[in-house]
C-alpha cells in the first residue's frame, strides 16, 4: 500500500468532494475495516441528508479538496458572464461532457456548464435531461460560493441568478 500525501483537514471545516459537492468534515475516526485499521474523514453534506467517510490516506486521490478561493469564486463569475459555447454534437455526447465538468468537482468548470446550459425567458424550453443537468450545476455553484462567501444558500443564489440575467441583457 503506498502512502499518498496525507491531506490536513480538520474536523468543522468545509470541504468540496467532486461527487457530491460541498459537506463539513464531522470528526476523524478509526474503524477497523477487513482487519485493517482506517483513518477515516467523516464528512457529512446536510442537503443531501448523507455522510460520507473517506480514508485520509486516500482523500487526495478521491478528489477531495479544500473550498475554493475568493479568487476562483469570482473567475467563476467571470465565466457566467461569457457567451454559451454551445458544440454541434449529439446531445448524448454534451451531456457526457457535462456530467463529466459537473462531477470534476473544479468550480470553473461547473459555471461552465450553468453558463451553457441556462435559458432566457424567451430561449427554448429545456429538455428534461438538460434542465436536470442545469439544476445540478447550478445547485453545486451556489452551495459552494454560499460556503466561500460565508452567506446563506438564498444569497449566493441570487448573486449567481444577478450574474446570468445581467449577461442576459
Amino acid at each position: 500500500m503506498t502512502k499518498t500525501k496525507k491531506m490536513e483537514f480538520r474536523p468543522n471545516e468545509y470541504v468540496v468532494y467532486p461527487a457530491h459537492g460541498v459537506g463539513q468534515i464531522v470528526s476523524i475516526e478509526e474503524q477497523e475495516i477487513a482487519g485493517i485499521k482506517l483513518e477515516l474523514f467523516v464528512i457529512s453534506f446536510e442537503k443531501d441528508k448523507m455522510t460520507l467517510r473517506v480514508p485520509t490516506h486516500k482523500a487526495t486521490e478521491a478528489g477531495l479538496r479544500s473550498l475554493s478561493t475568493p479568487d476562483i469564486v469570482s473567475q467563476a463569475m467571470k465565466t457566467l458572464k461569457g457567451k454559451a459555447k454551445v458544440k454541434r454534437a449529439m446531445w448524448s455526447r454534451r451531456a457526457q461532457e457535462y456530467e463529466q465538468k459537473i462531477n470534476s468537482g473544479d468550480l470553473i468548470a461547473i459555471a461552465e456548464v450553468v453558463r451553457d446550459l441556462h435559458r432566457t425567458d424567451d430561449q427554448r424550453e429545456q429538455s428534461y435531461s438538460e434542465r436536470q443537468l442545469y439544476e445540478a450545476a447550478l445547485e453545486r455553484l451556489t452551495r459552494e460560493v454560499a460556503a466561500v462567501s460565508g452567506a446563506d444558500e438564498t444569497s449566493a443564489q441570487k448573486q449567481v441568478d444577478d450574474v446570468l440575467v445581467s449577461r442576459a441583457a
